[in-house]
């Protein structure tokens, strides 16, 4: 299966998104592949057997959301100086959303930009992280908040992958695809509901239904300035979760998963969503083995991160909700800080 994505503005971009078996595939300049010692363990010869260059380096760079950081970035772009790769040279970034996101962002700096390629590894990337052009690391004051807009030429997404995948990873992913379905497509969110991810064929539905609906939101959006703002929905809460357990504690996609959550209370108490339908979406999350619940030491604290956040601008927090039921949405600026306090309050340690 292939999924275009086309890029009008602001000049006319297009690569596909292949969902298959990887493919042959031929290049006539250096090659580096990036990716982790979990990964390559299980990966790397079959991503070097349908790889043919004059050069091929391997990069290597630690396992984990922690080393999502400038430092390793660095490190990469070392690699490829002493390797003497030049403007003609392409990066693959065989892995999952940390090493595809720190891939691109080497990709778009190194002499001013040099191709890269991606291969994701996990369900996460497969189904969101890998599309789109998002790359970028994390530092101190919060998550992505160093990175650029830089599109790969290509997107090969093998399901095989993932039969090496430990089942938390996997859930993680599904958060991501649950999140897509809650705020785009009410029969997607039935479809988890009725369906059985231990098989194969549906995976692979949830993988190429995710895919098709991220490429529709990123043709019409490709900077966020609109609607792909929308697949931020559980975001604006768990990447603070996130940070306050310094990356450590959760996956992206278990944060996702509270951040959920969380705006669900908001859309509560804003009117927006009914209580049957966030005790359905925590259901589900639940069902697929995510976490729901956080203890916020400081709502204050938690509060103030927010402004760390991309998605605010001028002052203001932008947060997505549901807008009235499952498969609809909203984005929500200038909400009065008591109400978004009462609807954090719901997770206040309670003494």
């Amino acid at each position: 299966m292939i999924v275009p994505i086309k890029l009008e503005k602001p000049e006319q971009i297009e690569y596909d998104i292949t969902i298959d078996s990887l493919p042959n595939l031929e290049f006539d300049n250096k090659v580096a592949i990036v990716t982790n010692p979990t990964v390559a363990g299980f990966h790397l010869d079959k991503a070097l057997s349908v790889i043919k260059a004059p050069h091929i380096e391997i990069i290597e760079v630690p396992d984990g959301e922690e080393y999502k950081n400038i430092d390793t970035v660095l490190d990469i772009l070392d690699k490829l100086f002493l390797a003497k790769f030049d403007r003609k040279s392409t990066l693959i970034a065989l892995g999952g959303g940390v090493i595809g996101d720190m891939t691109g962002f080497t990709a778009s700096m190194y002499q001013r930009g040099i191709d890269f390629i991606q291969m994701p590894t996990t369900l996460l990337s497969q189904v969101d992280a890998s599309v789109g052009g998002k790359t970028g690391v994390n530092n101190k004051y919060g998550k992505n908040l160093i990175g650029a807009f830089y599109q790969p030429k290509a997107v090969y997404i093998d399901p095989a992958f993932l039969d090496t995948l430990p089942s938390r990873e996997f859930s993680a992913g599904v958060a991501e695809a649950i999140k897509m379905a809650v705020m785009f497509d009410k029969e997607f969110f039935d479809f988890f509901k009725n369906s059985d991810l231990n098989n194969k064929d549906s995976v692979v539905d949830v993988i190429a239904k995710s895919v098709t609906l991220k490429a529709n939101v990123v043709n019409q959006d490709e900077k966020e300035s609109g609607v792909r703002a929308v697949l931020n929905y559980g975001h604006t809460f768990g990447h603070v979760v996130e940070n306050l357990t310094n990356y450590t504690e959760y996956l992206h996609g278990e944060a996702v998963a509270i951040g959920m959550v969380m705006a669900n209370e908001l859309a509560i108490l804003l009117g927006l969503l009914s209580q049957e339908e966030a005790d359905e979406i925590r259901k589900l999350l639940v069902k697929n083995n995510l976490p729901v619940d956080f203890e916020i030491e400081s709502v204050e604290d938690f509060y103030e991160h927010f402004y760390l956040d991309k998605k605010s601008s001028r002052g203001s927090i932008a947060f997505i909700l549901p807008n009235g039921s499952i498969g609809t949405h909203i984005i929500k600026k200038d909400i009065p800080k008591d109400i978004v306090i009462k609807a954090l309050k719901k997770f206040e340690v309670k003494n």
